[in-house]
């Protein structure tokens, strides 16, 4: 079987070499060369047609940022990005993600050399994802809105009466996800039930997340806290590193976060939040399964449905990694497969049918 070949983007020659060692250890890829900045990726790239590259943000001559874009819209091609575990590291990755990257991993700021050979597992398992995942070239950017442009079609309020009240929207994803769930939440109404969200992704970086799709959305987003209200209107991001699940408490659901084991591997995990839906919301939760390796939340997705939720799953020709809706589809726990661009859509149409439902039988 063919290796995956790839090409290491880093201004370190610290990180190039361990990167390069980790790469060759393994028997399914090889490290076919290594560059200092994005000029001398761009000719690697070209003579030696890698499948996968691993790039740093920061480097010099050109921003990692701006090579991506470039490379998206040119030639697109898989990219795992090598972030550093900050603040301003978290707001550029989420840049990166929504650029096309396929995934990143949060290299340490201090204590590189150990940092890396702990990640090793993590960062090949990703590139194996990522030489798999389906890329699509990038759009040019946008042009400037001239006067006299209509804007943007708004999704319309949804006026559910107390359905917005009684259901919940749980949302698991993980490869491709941050992408796939922004797609959802951004074609949701304002005065949408809650939704509740698990994405594979590490401690540092949901809060950059949540903050940025707050600024994109009609909904309120935000990083979930242990305790807290679940509110129509509002969506709730599990922090990275930790498992969110809902309870009930009175007449309120409320988010659970908590630290604990990881389950399939993954923490915070679906499995947990769906388990959660099935056993506290009932028929009164809408699961949605989007882009993702692995099974996480495939079972418990199921439960959901048995236990009277109605479930989507994102379709394979819109998914970055058709894994986790793959799963949940032959495990019978979904009611609908669709496109991406097409599943918040359907929820509010189904939303508004069974509120037509309601008001006919009072």
């Amino acid at each position: 079987m063919a290796k995956t070949r790839v090409v290491v983007v880093d201004d370190s020659a610290l990180v190039r070499s361990l990167l390069a060692e980790i790469i060759n250890r393994q028997p399914d890829m090889e490290c076919i060369g290594t560059a200092a900045d994005p000029f001398a990726a761009r000719e690697m790239i070209r003579n030696l047609n890698p499948d996968v590259i691993t790039l740093d943000v920061e480097m010099p001559r050109m921003d990692g940022i701006d090579f991506l874009s470039k490379l998206m819209r040119l030639r697109p091609m898989p990219v795992l990005m090598v972030s550093t575990l900050t603040e301003r590291g978290a707001d550029v990755t989420m840049r990166a993600l929504e650029l096309g990257a396929i995934d990143f991993v949060a290299k340490p700021k201090i204590g590189v050399a150990d940092g890396l050979k702990q990640l090793a597992e993590e960062i090949t398992e990703k590139i194996r994802i990522a030489s798999k995942a389906h890329v699509k070239r990038a759009p040019p950017p946008p042009v400037s809105a001239t006067p006299g442009t209509p804007a943007a079609a708004k999704p319309p309020v949804a006026n559910l009466g107390r359905l917005s009240t009684e259901k919940i929207i749980f949302i698991g994803a993980s490869t491709g996800g941050t992408e796939a769930t922004k797609e959802v939440l951004m074609n949701l109404p304002a005065d949408a039930p809650a939704v509740v969200i698990t994405q594979h992704m590490p401690p540092g970086f949901t809060r950059s997340y949540a903050a940025r799709l707050d600024t994109l959305c009609k909904i309120r987003v935000k990083e979930a806290v242990d305790g807290e209200r679940i509110l129509p209107g509002h969506a709730y991001i599990a922090p990275g590193g930790l498992h969110l699940s809902v309870e009930r408490s009175g007449a309120n659901y409320v988010a659970r976060v908590r630290d604990g084991e990881p389950v399939n591997r993954h923490k915070p995990s679906v499995e947990v939040l769906f388990e959660s839906a099935a056993r506290v919301v009932g028929q009164n939760a809408f699961g949605i399964m989007l882009t993702g390796m692995g099974a996480d939340g495939a079972k418990a997705m199921k439960t959901m449905r048995d236990a009277g939720s109605y479930n989507y799953a994102q379709n394979e020709s819109t998914c970055v990694v058709f894994g986790m809706p793959r799963e949940a589809i032959q495990h019978g726990a979904a009611n609908e497969v669709l496109p991406l661009q097409d599943i918040a859509t359907h929820l509010m149409e189904k939303l508004r049918s069974m509120h037509g439902a309601l008001l006919h039988r009072v």
